[in-house]
């Protein structure tokens, strides 16, 4: 039987090496331009020219335009989502980095996953979010908790704002390194993003890597306990 739609055509997208590269270092939701891309994937700029135009034409990247320059981003959270889903299966089958990086560590700990916090930390964040009863998880998906709209105000972050966005709202996304899930949606953005507003980590320069400070790791250890 052949229901729904085929998947051959984004498989072999992403399956390229080229491409790989390319969608795997925008997985840090920066956009960055065809030279940077194509010296991370090692092409030249005619052949990376070549594989975005293939990207963009099947919705997986997006461009904006200032000036006479153009940024590649992914296209939305969706591409992000099924990216992160295949490192994690790549990571479970053993489908590893002959040389893995120095921040492999690192990465693992904590890292960014689009716009939201990844890694072990992200981990231990939605787990103990469920634990809190902050968040509610049941068959209709992921809830905020009444007990949970006044925890992240405490926090500084406006939930019902969030809620009223055309974006998912809040939504587990599996981590490809913990097996276990870390808080997406516009929830899990906000925050990451007040973790950073309060100091306690910074994403390391042309890196996915969130680094901790070490009283900004017990303060968060502290919140998330």
């Amino acid at each position: 039987m052949k229901d729904g739609p085929s998947i051959a055509r984004v498989a072999a997208l992403i399956g390229d090496h080229a491409r790989a590269e390319v969608l795997t270092a925008l997985m840090a939701d920066r956009a960055l331009t065809a030279t940077e891309l194509a010296g991370i994937a090692g092409v030249t700029k005619q052949t990376i020219s070549a594989h975005l135009a293939k990207l963009l034409d099947a919705g997986l990247l997006a461009v904006d335009r200032q000036g006479r320059h153009r940024y590649f981003r992914l296209a939305d959270q969706d591409v992000a989502g099924l990216l992160e889903s295949l490192m994690g299966v790549a990571f479970r089958t053993g489908a590893v980095r002959l040389r893995s990086s120095p921040r492999e560590p690192a990465l693992r700990k904590a890292r960014v996953c689009y716009d939201h916090l990844a890694g072990e930390l992200g981990v231990l964040a939605y787990e103990s979010l469920l634990a809190q009863r902050v968040l509610s998880a049941g068959a209709d998906g992921l809830r905020l908790t009444p007990k949970g709209e006044g925890w992240f105000s405490a926090l500084g972050i406006d939930a019902p704002a969030l809620a009223s966005q055309r974006r998912a709202f809040c939504r587990p996304c599996l981590d490809w390194g913990e097996r276990r899930h870390h808080l997406g949606g516009a929830l899990g953005a906000a925050l990451l993003a007040r973790i950073d507003e309060l100091g306690w980590a910074r994403r390391r320069k042309d890196s996915r890597v969130m680094a901790f400070t070490p009283p900004g790791e017990q303060a968060f250890r502290s919140l998330f306990r």
